[in-house]
């Protein structure tokens, strides 16, 4: 936090009005269900993305980082034509995607104040942690507060999207904003991602000594590419021949009859998502009614279905989950949209060094790079710290 201070001293000559900061996420369960109209269960990480905020008196935004060499300064009644000439790029496009959002949903960007915004973040940037949501919520919440806006977490979240979808041109769900703005301590956000009802939901981690590992295969992804795309359009043109409005309509009975009316590729891609959605019901129903300890399988068979079916995992994120699990993890499963990113491993605590060397050790084995592994802590989502 002291970083971002600094950086808004330096940059302005005055103290910030305020700091706010966001989480990252890890889904528990439920990848590529949350455009489909389906169910998640993410939970926000003790990970965050820090921002500096301070108004301005000139109808200026100014964004800067600890993490870019250089300010990007728009006018605020110019963003809509930057944007529309597809000039907010790179990292300032999640910030500035923000403030154009908040102008979509109603707010008069003529009548608020300039603002300038410093961000920091302890978030990896590209490991499927959502780096990007955790940027868009801390700058929504610190943009609301300062601007004395009255808008709900939940509605942050849909500005969040807007900005990603829209301005940065990744088509992704509200997972990702929803778990950085409404997230609690040892639980998870359980959210119906067509009605937008949200519930927390303990996960009891603590009580029975789990922790979730993380391992970061480096291997870097961008959502604004082919891969997400193509699954998005695969899904889209299932839920057509199905003759539904999403695949959150299709259940598990009507696979068989899906078989018949879509072809090889669409069908795979179809399960994965019908058979993900029941996932997040039984993950949810066994954390109830058993206990954290009991939902292993429903993250192996996760892992497995975005692997085969989907198609989304490279070797080394199979490599990840195979050794932890081998080596003493409850269940294990690719988490983030794929095509790299990092992998998840829920473990007893003491078990946690020797799933890392075991991970180390298949890496070297196959001669890859190896990962960053760290553990992280269900935690509180978005916040004002000072």
């Amino acid at each position: 936090m002291s970083d971002v201070r600094e950086l808004f001293a330096t940059l302005t000559g005055r103290v910030a009005d305020g700091v706010w900061s966001a989480p990252g996420r890890v889904n528990l369960i439920g990848e590529h269900t949350d455009y489909n109209e389906g169910f998640v269960l993410p939970f926000a990480i003790d990970r965050r993305t820090v921002v500096a905020a301070g108004r301005r008196d000139d109808g200026l935004v100014r964004v800067a980082s600890t993490f870019a060499a250089e300010p990007v300064r728009v006018e605020l009644t110019d963003l809509a034509r930057v944007h529309a000439e597809g000039r907010l790029r790179d990292w300032a496009a999640y910030p500035l995607g923000v403030v154009w959002a908040l102008g979509e949903f109603g707010v008069d960007l003529s009548g608020v104040p300039g603002v300038d915004l410093v961000i920091d973040s302890t978030v990896p940037v590209g490991a499927g942690l959502s780096s990007s949501a955790a940027i868009e919520s801390a700058v929504a919440l610190a943009l609301t507060q300062l601007w004395g806006l009255d808008f709900s977490r939940e509605t942050l979240a849909r500005v969040g999207q807007r900005a990603e979808n829209d301005v940065v041109g990744a088509p992704t769900g509200i997972m990702d904003q929803s778990a950085s703005l409404l997230g609690s301590a040892d639980a998870a956000v359980f959210l119906d991602c067509r009605s937008l009802v949200a519930e927390v939901v303990a996960l009891g981690f603590a009580e029975a000594g789990l922790v979730v590992l993380v391992i970061d295969t480096g291997v870097r992804h961008a959502h604004a590419t082919g891969g997400y795309r193509d699954r998005r359009a695969a899904c889209e043109a299932g839920a057509a021949a199905l003759g539904v409005p999403a695949l959150r309509d299709v259940g598990i009975d009507d696979l068989s009859g899906a078989r018949d009316l879509l072809d090889e590729t669409t069908f795979r891609r179809v399960r994965h998502v019908v058979t993900e959605n029941q996932r997040v019901l039984d993950t949810v129903r066994t954390l109830r009614t058993d206990g954290p300890a009991a939902i292993g399988a429903l993250l192996d068979a996760s892992h497995v279905s975005m692997r085969d079916d989907f198609e989304i995992s490279v070797p080394e994120l199979d490599v990840a989950v195979e050794a932890a699990t081998s080596a003493g993890a409850i269940g294990a499963r690719m988490t983030g949209g794929g095509f790299g990113g990092a992998a998840i491993a829920l473990a007893p605590a003491d078990a946690v060094p020797a799933i890392s060397d075991a991970v180390e050790k298949a890496f070297a084995t196959r001669r890859l790079a190896s990962p960053t592994r760290f553990t992280v802590t269900p935690s509180d989502g978005a916040r004002r710290d000072g």
